[in-house]
């Protein structure tokens, strides 16, 4: 793994950029993202219902449900494969549609940090609401540091706390301008979410861009796998 400390760097926030640049990111290759995303919205939903529970759905009569064990994997696996996408294009480099399922080539980092990340945010909420407001916030970048740097899980996530907490306000309110986002796209029958899910994802690159910057070394094809 690679060593990588910006945790004392100094920035200045742009909200407004950041969605702006999110959006010419995003439109540069619509199609894909869209495909993408629907394929993997409704493949992960069918192979939940069609799993038993826990590894799938299971049956709701019953008092069960959810998204499932399986589901969940793949999905913290996939979902890499739209920042990877928009990393390339940021870069002005030709993507394909099987970048998009390059996540599995760091599965286990990835998995992990999902997993680690996820139980911290949980406990900071069971414990105090606040705390974990902070965390769901503070860890926005670590995903792409791991992707991006080639960061183990945990330099990823603590890089992402340092240097977030320097303007977490300014984050605080990105994170609700993209959900809010969201939202509306959920209220276009939910259909909107396959544009403004890849479409925030594309916009918190945009912020990374300004931020960390982006560098040549990550552009090669990883090859570890823890």
């Amino acid at each position: 793994m690679s060593s990588f400390d910006i945790s004392d760097r100094d920035y200045t926030f742009k909200l407004g950029d950041y969605v702006s640049r999110g959006w010419e990111i995003f439109k540069s290759n619509a199609l894909p993202f869209v495909g993408f995303t629907l394929l993997t919205f409704v493949g992960l939903g069918l192979l939940s219902a069609i799993l038993p529970f826990p590894l799938g759905s299971g049956d709701f009569e019953d008092g069960q449900g959810g998204i499932g064990i399986v589901s969940s994997i793949l999905m913290n696996l996939l979902i890499p494969g739209i920042y990877i996408v928009a990393f390339q294009i940021a870069r002005n480099r030709p993507t394909a549609f099987a970048d998009f399922f390059k996540g599995f080539n760091r599965a286990l980092p990835i998995l992990v940090l999902a997993i680690l990340s996820g139980l911290l945010i949980g406990v900071a909420f069971l414990c105090l609401i606040l705390p974990g407001i902070y965390l769901a916030v503070a860890y926005m970048f670590a995903l792409p540091l791991l992707l991006d740097k080639q960061l183990d899980f945990w330099p990823a996530m603590e890089t992402s706390r340092k240097l977030i907490t320097k303007k977490w306000f300014s984050f605080f309110a990105f994170s609700l301008v993209l959900g809010l986002i969201n939202i509306a796209g959920a209220l276009c029958l939910g259909v909107g979410l396959l544009v403004t899910f890849p479409l925030t994802i594309c916009a918190q690159i945009a912020a990374y861009e300004d931020i960390v910057g982006l560098n040549s070394v990550a552009d090669s094809e990883p090859t570890d796998t823890i």
